[in-house]
């Protein structure tokens, strides 16, 4: 049960995730699956064409098959190309057609069970412990299915963190005595990549990797995704936040080189412990993340952490697919 309160949504702290046992009973076929895909895609039982938008119509030969005839053009966002549902042949999917499932020869009881796994992970889980636990045909294959559901877990119905926000950045690779003599630089962050987040406290989490760092790259993400109507924006002493409170946010710092840490309410602890699980996830399970594929294990981790006490996550990543 959930419940909305401003722009915040409240869990029901009784109410408990999916067990094991309860989704081997909700989803014993891939039938099953398709059916709750279905639901989810398209609740109000109007089923939609992913093309043009009209409504479709079901194929009554091949179950979770859909027809659609509106003879409307659509283009398509990729590719530019510019496609139409014509009339008379019309324009034939299925149920995983435009989902991250669409073009793949695992049945989607495989797929829910992958997703299973990576939301009850606190951590994260490795595409070879995937591999070793699901029995899939390889490494890559895992490594293919855990990459499209990261893809999915990206927020595209985000709202700016009211409250008391902290913010931060951290530095995500090896340390620099650990690379062989040839391969050190002369600088401690050389070779890692940035990343800044911003928490409410009590409630979400963003954060985003950052490639090339301006003079104004860390105060212009506060103002995309804080909103200007907080109480507290906590941060540490870094310049990068020096305008803040010039732009209107209540914006206060702890001095961590003078050994500071809290102020009363001023402190980074909450973003500093999201940090630390985002690091100990990378190190205890997937070791080495790349820079290229950095922004998905950040979709993970960010969305695992935003609906921690959502009974329905399961649902939820379904629903984002």
């Amino acid at each position: 049960m959930t419940l909305t309160v401003g722009n915040a949504t409240v869990f029901d702290m009784n109410t408990k995730q999916k067990t094991l046992g309860e989704f081997l009973k909700q989803f014993p076929d891939n039938e099953s699956c398709k059916a709750f895909l279905e639901k989810k895609r398209w609740p109000d039982g109007v089923i939609k064409c992913p093309r043009c938008g009209e409504k479709a119509y079901r194929l009554p030969a091949r179950p979770f098959y859909y027809l659609c005839k509106s003879g409307k053009q659509s283009t398509e966002p990729e590719t530019g190309a510019v496609l139409t549902c014509h009339k008379r042949n019309g324009y034939r999917f299925s149920v995983i057609s435009r989902t991250v499932f669409e073009n793949t020869n695992y049945p989607l009881i495989v797929w829910f069970r992958v997703i299973l796994l990576m939301l009850h992970s606190k951590k994260g889980m490795s595409a070879h412990q995937i591999h070793r636990t699901m029995g899939t045909g390889s490494y890559e294959t895992a490594w293919y299915l855990c990459h499209r559901i990261r893809a999915a877990m990206q927020d595209n119905q985000f709202v700016q963190l009211i409250g008391e926000v902290e913010a931060d950045e951290t530095w995500i690779g090896g340390l620099e005595r650990n690379k062989h003599l040839g391969q050190r630089g002369k600088r401690a962050q050389q070779g890692k990549t940035e990343v800044i987040g911003a928490i409410a406290r009590k409630g979400n989490v963003v954060c985003q990797m950052i490639e090339d760092a301006g003079f104004d790259t860390h105060e212009k993400f506060i103002r995309q995704v804080v909103s200007p109507k907080v109480s507290l924006v906590a941060t540490d002493e870094a310049f990068h936040y020096r305008h803040l409170a010039k732009e209107g946010f209540p914006h206060n710092q702890v001095t961590h080189s003078r050994a500071e840490y809290v102020r009363g309410r001023v402190h980074t602890q909450t973003i500093e412990s999201f940090w630390s699980l985002l690091k100990r996830g990378i190190i205890g399970n997937y070791h080495k993340v790349s820079k290229k594929y950095l922004p998905l294990y950040l979709n993970e981790f960010t969305f695992r952490f935003n609906n921690r006490k959502n009974p329905d996550i399961f649902d939820a990543i379904i629903a984002g697919c």
